[in-house]
């Protein structure tokens, strides 16, 4: 038999061997723990300094009756100093008032003499703010649900109304080096949840969306472990 022949007839098997072999193994999923840098440098960051967030919505919108008693911005606020406190070293600085020189994120991202001035003032290594909209929103619409009539037995579709609320959280993240007021990141963080209710009440809703962004939001400024899955092969 030629030399070439019988590589080639050798190499089959050992593929064979190995699909059989593959075929009665066993997988077992391993869960794993694995950390996620922080998304900013904070090499030698010790401090931020929290500025008042932008409140923004759609052009001709007008406020929810259920938002005149909530203090989105202040809530937000609150929020966000707790969870850096909470889940970083940095030291919270508020800022208090200020007072910016434009409404438009895009202008106010390449103003780095303002945030350097902001720095300046508050003695922080970074500068945090951004913009907010929070919405509330009737999301009741009908639904087809199946109905078996008591006098025949038949099952037949009918729609039903289903009283929802919405509430969605629009978050725009910019973080600033205070020395330089070069911005060093901007993201933007969305969530949407739904009650089944048209009296939801909007804080609830609002600390929901939050509750489901909040990995992302700490992922800026903290290390986070993350849970993955793995497959591995036994015999």
């Amino acid at each position: 038999m030629p030399q070439r022949k019988r590589l080639w007839i050798l190499v089959a098997v050992v593929a064979l061997g190995w699909q059989a072999g593959v075929a009665r193994a066993a997988t077992v999923e391993v869960k794993l723990s694995l950390p996620v840098r922080a998304r900013i440098d904070l090499t030698h960051k010790k401090s931020v300094a929290l500025a008042p967030f932008l409140m923004v919505g759609k052009e001709g919108e007008q406020q929810s009756v259920r938002l005149r008693n909530v203090d989105v911005q202040r809530e937000f606020q609150r929020y966000l100093t707790k969870l850096i406190k909470r889940e970083s070293d940095l030291k919270v600085i508020e800022t208090g008032a200020v007072d910016y020189p434009s409404y438009d994120l895009d202008l106010l991202g390449k103003n780095r003499d303002f945030w350097r001035a902001i720095g300046e003032r508050t003695q922080a290594d970074l500068v945090l703010s951004g913009s907010l909209d929070f919405d509330v929103q009737d999301a009741s619409g009908y639904r087809t649900e199946e109905y078996t009539s008591p006098f025949d037995g038949r099952t037949y579709y009918r729609q039903v109304l289903v009283e929802q609320t919405g509430f969605e959280y629009d978050i725009v993240l910019q973080v600033y080096d205070g020395k330089t007021g070069e911005q060093l990141f901007s993201d933007n963080f969305k969530d949407f949840k739904k009650f089944e209710s048209q009296s939801a009440d909007p804080l609830v809703g609002m600390f929901e969306n939050l509750s489901a962004l909040e990995d992302r939001l700490v992922n800026v400024f903290a290390q986070r472990q993350v849970e993955a899955s793995r497959y591995l092969f036994t015999q």
